[in-house]
């Protein structure tokens, strides 16, 4: 099951999307008031969208294409309270990844050091990444993003900031979870994402990594509701003027990964600050390639495009780079 969140003005909706159709649901207008209710009242989320998708149809195409009155939102949010979103992810988790990883901090190695920190992660995780049903596994790479203010709608810019070196794509599916009343997270579904970030500021050394994720990001169109997460294919690509100027086929899932699910989630949730009633986690699973490690940077105006196989549309975010000249010292005042 597949639902959307769009928008009309002050008007919401949550729909559930039945191709080249959106059945919106009646008595909620966010995936959130749904979700909370459901699990109140100890009912499926599928189920329930089910039974309420008797509302008004309309055609995606036209949503999707912008020519609709109705336009995408994200498809998870908290409606007028953003800092109740937090976003975060690991890296380091896929078989693909760690080649762009060692070869963007290679100049931190040296003969009697070979492999980079980086490099060391990822082994820990092949190793120790995949546990036994019921046993802990090592922990991974974790990296905080923002909160709900830096989630971007599909088709809405991703902004480099003008003290920013860069912005680079990184195509990735993001886990969906709500914390209930008595603080245990719910998996509300996946979506596929783009999580975005600074890797020019990540590559003058690795310990930058926490800033250069302090970026925009984007998730959707749809929120998939009972994903597949064994073994997933995508594509991600670059449009420069309206031609194609990258792409390049992707895999992610659990058959891809040197990290289980399981395993990342108890990482993520072991923290009491995470388990906190009524907020939202949007945990982006890392990314298989990334056009940077191939040498492209992205220019004003680029698009970018993330696809997964079963994920619904494709992801689609323009690439916004904020003039240089705006990026002023930030003066912090004293409240003597």
């Amino acid at each position: 099951m597949r639902l959307v969140q769009i928008a009309n003005g002050s008007a919401r909706r949550v729909a559930l999307v039945e191709e080249p159709h959106l059945s919106c649901l009646t008595g909620v207008e966010s995936v959130y008031e749904l979700a909370s209710a459901c699990m109140r009242e100890r009912v499926s989320l599928s189920r329930r969208a089910q039974d309420l998708a008797t509302g008004e149809t309309i055609s995606y195409d036209d949503v999707y294409s912008r020519k609709s009155e109705w336009h995408l939102l994200s498809p998870i949010d908290v409606p007028d309270a953003p800092e109740r979103v937090l976003i975060s992810g690991t890296g380091l988790t896929h078989l693909g990844s760690a080649k762009d990883r060692q070869a963007m901090h290679l100049q931190q190695a040296t003969a009697a050091k070979p492999l980079t920190d980086s490099m060391r992660m990822f082994e820990l995780g092949i190793a120790g990444g995949r546990p036994k049903e019921g046993e802990i596994g090592v922990a991974p790479e974790w990296f905080y993003k923002g909160h709900g203010d830096a989630l971007q709608a599909p088709f809405a810019p991703l902004t480099v900031p003008a003290h920013a070196e860069d912005g680079g794509e990184e195509a990735e599916i993001a886990g969906i979870y709500l914390v209930a009343s008595d603080g245990s997270p719910y998996r509300l579904g996946m979506c596929a994402g783009n999580e975005f970030s600074d890797h020019s500021f990540e590559r003058r050394n690795y310990l930058n990594l926490a800033g250069s994720k302090l970026r925009q990001c984007s998730i959707g169109p749809e929120l998939v509701v009972g994903a597949e997460f064994r073994a997933v294919r995508g594509e991600v690509s670059i449009e420069r003027g309206g031609v194609p100027l990258w792409q390049k086929p992707i895999e992610t899932g659990e058959e891809n990964m040197s990290h289980s699910l399981a395993n990342l989630e108890h990482h993520h949730f072991k923290f009491e600050g995470h388990r906190i009633p009524g907020f939202v986690h949007v945990h982006f699973f890392g990314a298989h390639s990334l056009s940077f490690g191939e040498g492209i940077e992205l220019a004003d105006g680029d698009w970018m495009q993330v696809h997964f196989e079963g994920y619904g549309r494709p992801l689609r975010n323009p690439v916004h780079i904020q003039e240089k000249k705006l990026n002023r010292r930030m003066c912090v005042q004293p409240l003597a």
